[in-house]
């Protein structure tokens, strides 16, 4: 499968696990390396970096804006082999109170 095969499929079970959020996909060409999905839903935000593989290559800068992300408020590799991890991860974090 290629990555925005992927990606269209993650981003449909994004609308349907979090009702009513917005997914936006990212311009590369803006900023190299930000993730390339923005979840907002309700108070809270998130942001994916879409692989197709856990062994597709990650640029240094995806790992500093997922490590900076992260700290702020939610960010992530994800990949068909970590899926169910990441969101249920993402879940959690947007049930957690503010």
């Amino acid at each position: 499968m290629r990555e925005n095969e992927y990606q269209a499929k993650l981003i449909k079970r994004l609308v349907d696990t979090f009702p009513g959020c917005v997914v936006l996909k990212t311009d590369t060409a803006y900023q190299q390396g930000f993730p390339d999905l923005l979840i907002l839903w309700g108070t809270y935000w998130a942001s994916l970096e879409v692989k197709v593989s856990a062994q597709a290559p990650s640029r240094p800068n995806q790992i500093f804006f997922i490590e900076r992300l992260d700290q702020m408020s939610f960010a992530a590799f994800i990949y068909p082999e970590n899926e169910e991890e990441v969101l249920h991860a993402l879940q959690q974090a947007f049930e957690s109170p503010r």
